[in-house]
């Protein structure tokens, strides 16, 4: 019989897959609702940058509500909205209603992860986190991933309102495990910080949406001044978080190293892997001149490797510690970007699956030990906040990581052009594709630095005592001394 943990693990596991791979699959099927929705072009792309949008800007603040009133409570509601919100945007019949559609959708989706990695604290101790964390990761990191090559066969074979209906008999399941399963915690007797979320919320939604701006239409004094004033915001949003009694953010709780550098380290390898899959999704395309669904295919390899390591090494996390663990695989992901810099023109694919092999090997390394060590350095009561911040951080970085591939990549050739490489309408020739392929090495070489200091964030974090982390796990809501509530 199937231990009631593991049941969990998987209604976890099914709304992080669901969550991660909607943040691709729409990317091959927009040619095909550009055309069947009759919508221009950069109307369509805010179907993918509205989901990802939500996701950056309220995953903390959600992520905080199941510390308030219950981690299976709102975890089960984001499995209801998700699903509601997948069969609505299979339903539109215009691209304004689908991008709307997929707003709501992403904030099932924040509720899905803000509230995974707590659960998972919740009901597995310490040392057998890792390996849960190994499990839960594939649907998260590889969720991504996979999301391109399942929306170019379903939008391939069956149509693109499918990428969407797919959801929800998958969600029903996750659903009726958690509803029977995963109990809501000990409530905190917090209250919300309406202005600290109302200021992260409007501080990083124009960070964000500059950010967005820029890569579409190149840096203008809009776009600039937003990303400014963001940023900005930053500093009055730490002074109220340390002044007000039951912050958004635990800013004293930064204090504690192995927190601070393990989400640093999990912010820069988001931004530095992601863009590598979107740049060499433009090579395959816009260089080698293979079709969309032909490209994501020969990347599967990457994902098998990390799809079936993940659990072990998570399982190696828990016995050696994080640190290393996480460490020695972000290098792997460093080296395998070496890889991708051999790439010519006329290049062998096998040069790209010998990449991507070793990519998905370093991420089946770094990504459950380092969700491990986050969530072992946060206080219990703080699961729901710390598991939303490290989902938030995440979400910012595949934000960013499309900026970058798309900005660097364009440094060379007009940003429209980048844009249909990128979506597989247009293979670029001659003295063209030479010069596009000197941004994709610029590109290349950015995600590579990123990766080296995400590398070195894990290193220097230093490493946390399993035996202290397993006494105040038993101890309840206990809170460790390195983090005062107040």
């Amino acid at each position: 019989m199937v231990e009631k943990k593991n049941l969990i693990l998987i209604s976890v596991l099914v709304g992080m897959l669901m969550s991660a791979i909607d943040t691709t699959i729409v990317i091959l099927a927009l040619p095909t609702i550009t055309d069947e929705l009759n919508a221009p072009f950069l109307d369509t792309i805010w179907v993918i940058l509205i989901y990802l949008l939500v996701l950056a800007a309220f995953t903390t603040q959600l992520g905080r509500l199941g510390d308030i009133f219950g981690r299976g409570r709102m975890f089960n509601l984001g499995f209801l909205i998700f699903i509601a919100g997948s069969a609505l945007s299979g339903y539109s019949p215009n691209v304004v209603f689908l991008i709307s559609a997929r707003a709501f959708q992403g904030f099932g989706a924040v509720l899905l992860q803000g509230n995974s990695s707590a659960i998972v604290a919740d009901y597995f101790p310490p040392k057998e986190r890792g390996k849960a964390f190994g499990i839960t990761s594939m649907g998260w990191t590889i969720g991504g991933a996979l999301g391109i090559v399942l929306g170019g066969i379903i939008t391939t074979m069956i149509g693109w309102r499918y990428i969407f209906y797919i959801n929800v008999p998958i969600g029903i399941a996750g659903l009726i495990i958690g509803m029977r399963y995963i109990r809501d915690n000990r409530k905190s007797r917090t209250t919300i910080d309406f202005g600290g979320t109302a200021l992260l919320v409007v501080l990083l939604s124009m960070i964000s949406y500059g950010a967005v701006e820029f890569a579409g239409n190149g840096l203008d004094m809009s776009n600039g001044l937003l990303m400014l004033i963001g940023s900005i915001l930053v500093i009055p949003f730490i002074i109220l978080e340390r002044r007000v009694a039951d912050p958004v953010i635990v800013i004293r709780a930064f204090k504690e190293k192995v927190l601070s550098f393990s989400l640093l380290a999990a912010t820069l390898q988001a931004i530095g892997y992601l863009s590598v899959l979107f740049i060499l999704i433009m090579y395959l395309q816009g260089i080698l001149g293979f079709s969309p669904l032909y490209s994501s295919l020969i990347l599967v390899p990457g994902y098998i490797v990390s799809s079936f390591f993940s659990p072990m090494m998570g399982k190696m996390s828990d016995r050696i510690g994080s640190r290393v663990v996480a460490s020695t695989g972000i290098f792997f992901m460093a080296g395998g970007v070496l890889v991708y810099l051999l790439l010519t023109a006329t290049s062998s694919i096998y040069i790209v699956v010998a990449g991507s092999i070793i990519t998905g090997f370093g991420g089946s390394m770094f990504w459950p030990s380092n969700n491990s060590a986050v969530m072992s350095a946060a206080p219990r009561e703080l699961y729901g906040s710390i598991s939303g911040l490290l989902r938030t951080l995440s979400n910012i970085g595949t934000l960013f990581s499309y900026v970058i591939a798309i900005s660097i990549a364009a440094i060379s050739v007009p940003r429209y052009v980048a844009f249909e490489v990128f979506l597989g309408v247009t293979k670029l020739q001659g003295g063209v594709s030479q010069k596009f392929l000197t941004g994709i090495h610029a590109a290349l070489l950015a995600s590579f630095i990123i990766l080296i200091f995400a590398g070195l964030s894990s290193l220097v974090r230093g490493k946390h005592d399993m035996e202290k982390v397993s006494e105040s796990w038993t101890q309840g809501d206990k809170t460790p001394k390195d983090f005062p509530n107040k």
